[in-house]
């Protein structure tokens, strides 16, 4: 079968268009959707999906950033041709996880959004890794109530002045035990995720920190579930992996390139012999425009999964109902909106 046919059949048909009108409040319609930069989409329209992405990133400082740092016009001139080249490859969704303070942008990934006819979902949150410089100070001031209710309201009303609402729940921790600060936006995340469904992806050091994430998730009666183990591919303990994963978290490995493809196929053959092939996400962690280089530095494509892991996992025998498991179902199911709560939690299901 043709590359480009099989890709077509693993990710389905897609449905609707860009544009999909915004609905005001916290609303869970009876069919699963996710929140895109131009909209609501049915998670059955997400087809191919990179979980873990980046278009643009400004590693300055929460104390320097400052809107005029970059020309978004050639921001959009620099990446539409990585974005275009995605969609032909075959990839139908993509989440950029550049959280706030680090260069988010959600008006250059709507205007990305419908030139190249890609959904791509943003996110609300802090970013706790890299020893805080990210955490602005308000975060240090302000309880995790406080701080939830700044990303609810980023839900329901849009982000930075736009009625673009965040798909996800970016934060980042350091290796644990974690600090402060960063059980802190931990125990936010849970928060926003039980008033909005919204999926918690979390930057994680190593699986101290993702384990003791997992407990904080649980003090607040959300289930594992909700929780991307993000950089999972780090962690040197696959019994910490295979702990987090037996408590219903979604492990994540999201560092593929061009040179480690046989060590990607490895552990994804040894996560599938585990019997949980239904908890792995796999992207590239790749881009980006990095803001303060001339023209953007070196841009990584995003592509490596469609053209090198694909085809190199169906070689080995995989069939395509476990290829459309690893990068269209596993997706759908983490992003959907809905809450996630533990069975003996308060209004839990």
């Amino acid at each position: 079968m043709h590359r480009r046919e099989f890709l077509k059949r693993l990710g389905g048909c897609a449905a609707g268009g860009l544009g999909l009108s915004l609905a005001p409040g916290v609303a869970f319609p009876a069919q699963r959707t996710v929140w895109t930069v131009t909209g609501r989409l049915p998670v059955a329209a997400m087809g191919i999906t990179l979980p873990h992405e980046h278009v643009l990133v400004d590693f300055i400082g929460a104390d320097k950033i400052r809107p005029g740092r970059y020309d978004p016009d050639e921001v959009f001139a620099v990446v539409r041709p990585f974005l275009a080249e995605l969609k032909r490859a075959g990839c139908r969704t993509l989440c950029e996880c550049t959280p706030n303070y680090l260069g988010r942008d959600p008006r250059l990934l709507r205007r990305l959004s419908q030139a190249t006819g890609l959904y791509i979902l943003t996110n609300t949150g802090l970013y706790g890794a890299a020893k805080d410089r990210f955490v602005p100070r308000y975060a240090y001031a302000e309880t995790e109530q406080q701080l939830a209710r700044r990303w609810v309201q980023e839900f329901r009303t849009g982000l930075d002045g736009t009625s673009i609402r965040p798909g996800f729940i970016k934060i980042g921790v350091d290796a644990g035990p974690l600090s402060a600060i960063d059980r802190k936006l931990v125990a936010a995340a849970a928060l926003t995720h039980r008033q909005s469904g919204l999926t918690i992806a979390a930057h994680t050091g190593d699986g101290e920190a993702a384990l003791e994430e997992l407990d904080i998730l649980a003090h607040y009666g959300v289930s594992s579930d909700a929780f991307i183990w993000v950089h999972a591919q780090n962690e040197r303990s696959w019994d910490r992996i295979e702990q987090a994963a037996a408590r219903g978290a979604w492990i994540e490995f999201d560092g593929l390139s061009e040179n480690n493809v046989a060590d990607y196929v490895r552990r994804l053959e040894r996560i599938r012999s585990k019997g949980l092939l239904n908890q792995v996400l796999v992207s590239h962690d790749a881009g980006w425009y990095h803001v303060g280089e001339p023209g953007g530095g070196r841009y990584r494509p995003h592509t490596t999964l469609l053209t090198r892991l694909l085809p190199e996992l169906r070689r080995r025998r995989w069939s395509d109902h476990e290829l459309r498991q690893l990068t269209v179902l596993n997706p759908q199911a983490a992003f959907a909106i809905r809450r996630r709560l533990m069975l003996n939690a308060p209004g839990g299901r």
